[in-house]
């Protein structure tokens, strides 16, 4: 089994490639800091991956990814799995201050994974076969006054991911939303812990779960999909008071 991981140093990526590790893939890791995913590749071979290799990437940069995607199927050929898991939480009044802070988010959360994807998928195409899973997030199920920005960019992955279900389903290739609702990672460090935190090593093992099971959105933990139903019925002129 091979498996490309876009985003590898992430505390959810880096939680699922241990679960699967034990299965003895070969794993590609993609993301920004070499050394760190050096770290990362030697825990994974003594939890019995049977290789590792790391590609250093700017997400944001179209032409590396363009670069890095062929280099990694020339490593493997094939991938079974694709899990894309980056971003960034920005600062939604910075956002609202800055059009540059918003174009800087929406790139990194949306455009750069949309382009990633529409570059990906000739490649998997070709084999006809294997999972693309994507983490978004509950934050895209409705815009809320203190993270709009982020929420909007996840709602366009989310939308996107949809469409490319469908499309991809008469190649035999299965399209994988996981929504993580709060986790407690770097990216949230700043953000008070209650009881709704969840780990990255729950969401790593719903990911593991939704990939082998074949589903298609996720929330994760599940609770997160209750919540969000009752989120998204809320009338408007009420929603829009809420500061949450």
């Amino acid at each position: 089994m091979n498996i490309l991981i876009v985003g590898a140093t992430s505390a959810i990526a880096n939680a699922t490639a241990r679960r699967f590790a034990k299965k003895k893939p070969r794993f590609c890791l993609l993301a920004r800091d070499i050394e760190k995913m050096g770290l990362i590749s030697k825990d994974l071979i003594i939890r019995g991956a049977s290789d590792v290799k790391c590609l250093s990437i700017d997400f944001t940069n179209r032409e590396q990814q363009t670069s890095k995607i062929e280099e990694a199927f020339s490593k493997y050929q094939e991938f079974d799995i694709v899990l894309l898991c980056y971003g960034f939480l920005p600062d939604q009044s910075q956002c609202q201050a800055s059009v540059e802070k918003t174009i800087e988010a929406i790139d990194c959360n949306a455009l750069s994974v949309i382009s990633f994807l529409t570059t990906l998928i000739p490649y998997m195409e070709q084999k006809k076969k294997g999972t693309i899973a994507v983490v978004t997030s509950v934050a895209g199920d409705r815009g809320r006054t203190n993270n709009f920005v982020y929420g909007s960019a996840k709602a366009m992955v989310s939308a996107y991911l949809q469409g490319l279900r469908g499309k991809l389903a008469q190649s035999n290739i299965s399209v994988l939303e996981i929504r993580p609702g709060l986790v407690d990672t770097p990216m949230t460090s700043h953000l008070t812990k209650t009881r709704l935190f969840s780990t990255p090593e729950i969401i790593g093992k719903k990911i593991e779960q939704g990939i082998e099971k074949n589903k298609t959105t996720i929330y994760a933990p599940g609770y997160w999909r209750l919540i969000m139903c009752v989120v998204k019925m809320i009338p408007d002129r009420l929603f829009m008071r809420l500061k949450f």
